[in-house]
């Protein structure tokens, strides 16, 4: 029930706003309230003004506003540690389901002071507790820093970053100065392929969706010499074993269309399908095949090539979900 009123509290305060481009860190955009080590020092203190004045201790009232300066001058320095700071999200390359998707953001310090300790985190629910581990970075000075933020990857679709906070408690540890970003970058999630899936048959009489035609490429065998052959393909090794004069043979893979039918999958549920279907254009690609996807929202014409596959694994990854969420 705390949580949950905090939460409530956080979503009202600061109310999310996607943003796009580049985001400077202004002073509205900054927070700021001691820590526990910030608290206790200030607990401290006040006990020694306490006793400064109940003993009339002249050193102990330069050692306590020496004290209190140096907290003041720290809040300072941990807001300075944020403030102009520029932020962008990058790109983030599509990863399958199950693994770690990676994505990128760049802070442009233009300053001539460097930034230290600083640290990014996806914001939890907890008001005071974020959630995750932080990655910790510095912005050198005059410099453009990218910073690689992992997020598990745990379903196909679309994958966002949300609400992420950016804080420091640089340079003794009293204060957290924090700022929230929450940038429209999103990840493709593949669905994470089957671990063993033939393939559907081809259209090719043998079923495996390729022939070979005569080529330049592939060694296929020996053949015996006829007149006219080139003298580099003779196999001059067999000759000197008495085989006779032969040739060498070369073949060249001649893609032809496959076609990968949702429809043919003979799983029970509609994700073991797509997991199929996955490793089916894995499968397809690695071989060379030409291949064509069809899936109940539609088709794709046979293709191969990495743009190909990135398409067709775009279109089972995008299958059935809320219109809303595709690009």
């Amino acid at each position: 029930m705390l949580n949950a009123l905090r939460h409530r509290f956080k979503s009202w305060l600061f109310r999310p706003k996607i943003e796009q481009g580049t985001v400077t860190l202004t002073q509205r955009r900054i927070f700021i309230i001691p820590t526990r080590q910030g608290f206790m020092l200030a607990f401290v203190l006040v006990l020694m003004l306490l006793g400064d004045i109940n003993y009339n201790l002249s050193l102990g009232y330069v050692l306590t506003f020496l004290l209190t300066m140096m907290a003041v001058m720290s809040m300072l320095h941990a807001f300075r540690n944020l403030a102009h700071l520029e932020i962008r999200g990058g790109r983030a390359e599509p990863v399958f389901s199950g693994e770690t998707a990676r994505f990128i953001f760049h802070f442009n310090n233009r300053s001539k002071l460097s930034r230290y300790q600083l640290c990014l985190v996806k914001t939890g629910v907890s008001f005071w507790k974020d959630s995750g581990t932080p990655i910790q970075f510095d912005a050198p000075a005059l410099q453009d820093t990218e910073v690689n933020f992992p997020l598990p990857a745990t379903q196909r679709g679309w994958l966002q970053t949300g609400r992420l906070t950016l804080f420091t408690e640089f340079p003794l540890g009293l204060f957290y100065a924090w700022s929230y970003l929450h940038f429209d970058t999103r990840c493709l999630i593949y669905p994470k392929p089957m671990s063993d899936a033939a393939l559907p048959f081809g259209s090719s009489p043998d079923g495996t969706g390729k022939r070979s035609v005569a080529g330049d490429e592939d060694f296929a065998g020996l053949r015996k010499y006829t007149a006219g052959d080139a003298l580099p393909r003779i196999a001059w090794k067999a000759y000197a074993h008495e085989r006779g004069l032969q040739v060498k043979h070369f073949s060249t893979p001649l893609g032809e269309e496959l076609w990968l039918d949702f429809s043919d999958t003979q799983d029970r549920n509609e994700e073991q399908k797509l997991a199929r279907m996955t490793r089916w254009v894995l499968d397809a690609e690695a071989q060379g095949l030409r291949y064509g996807l069809r899936m109940p929202d539609g088709e794709l014409p046979s293709n191969n090539g990495i743009a190909h596959r990135e398409e067709c694994l775009r279109r089972i990854a995008l299958f059935n979900l809320p219109q809303q969420l595709l690009p």
